[in-house]
């Protein structure tokens, strides 16, 4: 059991405290307390939140409780965001879609029906600013000025606000608040999670442990997997384009996916990190981790149809036989006939950003009837039979 729970963790603190907490819960004949916290900043989930989200679901397959702490309340003051400026705060509106939202799709890896969802809104909202002062009190600046990326800004001379010092004593609190065991999350909230541990120390509570998942890598091989870098591979992105979207990886990232997105058995994964060793087309491997991922997420049916469709649409050379989207050049928004390069895209793919597509065809990843397009402000005619292919996946045809 511990070696099944401790399998692909990047980070477990302290080194034995699994083995303790276990061991604990069993005398005092309870369930461990295993917390996940999020801000619902953007409403998708993806492959990297799901390496945790699988941890987890090992542990409540084992009896234990899992608790999703939502941060309606942190989401609403803005975090940092691991770089050199702090993420944007939402609006009450936005926090409540993205969570429910949220909370939806983690029905995919956990079983929700047996998961507590509690709202940090709901304790923090009711902190008077005395008692905000004196949580405060219980941390240094200098502890603060551990975080990786407030010491590089401190030293940088770039600017921090004091909102986001505050945030991880904010994400601490809530652990004391539910009376944490286990606090999940990737290498990138380890400060964040010991802050935990240090705050239910000063509150006389037993500390929790906190366990670090990998962060997988995005679509680029380069960055981890988030929605602000269009590098993701979504939960509920539809089987085609969760295939081709794997199909995509570069060759580099495989052993990564096979390890951390897929939950091919100990035996299966060392076979196919053999083929890897031996050499073996990546395509061939990349299309038996393309079906083991949606046949998680969509089924097993669905990922026979979308092997079939990509080894139609996209091993076939041929760009006549390509299977386009039909789209009504009615509903494009333009008061004329024509529309500049990235406007049509843009409308087109609305999932992707305006200097994303930018992006996009500068680096001749357009092509209409057959040409690429390098200027993004290039006029477009809107006729009848139009075909455009952006990226590598997506066709779409225009008619009236």
């Amino acid at each position: 059991m511990i070696s099944t729970l401790q399998e692909n963790t990047a980070i477990i603190l302290p080194e034995n405290g699994l083995e303790q907490k276990i061991k604990q819960a069993e005398l005092e004949k309870r369930k461990l307390k295993i917390k996940l916290g999020f801000d619902p900043t953007a409403p998708d989930l993806h492959l990297g939140h799901a390496v945790v989200l699988k941890k987890l679901k090992q542990f409540q397959e084992l009896g234990h409780e899992i608790v999703i702490v939502v941060g309606s309340f942190t989401a609403r003051i803005g975090d940092p965001t691991g770089k050199n400026k702090a993420r944007k705060p939402l609006s009450v509106k936005d926090v409540h879609h993205n969570a429910q939202t949220y909370i939806q799709q983690l029905s995919k890896v956990i079983d929700v029906e047996k998961t507590k969802i509690v709202f940090n809104s709901d304790w923090l909202d009711a902190l008077s600013f005395s008692e905000v002062i004196q949580l405060m009190s219980k941390v240094t600046v200098a502890q603060l000025m551990h975080r990786n990326d407030f010491n590089k800004r401190f030293t940088e001379n770039t600017s921090i606000a004091m909102h986001e010092l505050v945030y991880p004593i904010l994400q601490g609190f809530d652990s004391v608040q539910i009376e944490c065991d286990i606090e999940m999350g990737g290498t990138d909230q380890l400060f964040n999670c010991t802050m935990g541990r240090q705050l239910q120390e000063a509150h006389q509570m037993s500390p929790q442990i906190v366990i670090c998942m990998p962060l997988l890598k995005g679509l680029d091989g380069k960055e981890k997997m988030s929605k602000s870098l269009n590098n993701t591979i979504g939960l509920t992105d539809e089987p085609n384009e969760m295939f081709g979207k794997t199909m995509s990886i570069p060759d580099s990232l495989m052993d990564e996916f096979i390890n951390l997105a897929t939950d091919f058995s100990n035996e299966e994964k060392k076979a196919l990190q053999l083929k890897l060793e031996n050499n073996e087309n990546p395509m061939n491997i990349k299309k038996l981790i393309a079906k083991n991922i949606i046949t998680q997420y969509h089924g097993h049916a669905e990922a026979e149809v979308a092997e079939a469709f990509f080894s139609s649409q996209f091993q076939n050379k041929n760009f006549e036989e390509k299977v386009y989207e039909p789209i009504s050049i009615d509903l494009l928004q333009s008061q004329k006939n024509t529309m500049k390069a990235v406007e049509l895209c843009s409308q087109l793919k609305s999932d992707l950003s305006k200097s994303a597509v930018r992006r996009l065809i500068r680096s001749g990843g357009i092509q209409i009837n057959h040409i690429k397009i390098t200027d993004p402000d290039q006029e477009i005619e809107l006729l009848l039979q139009t075909k455009i292919k952006i990226g590598k996946r997506d066709f779409f045809e225009l008619y009236n």
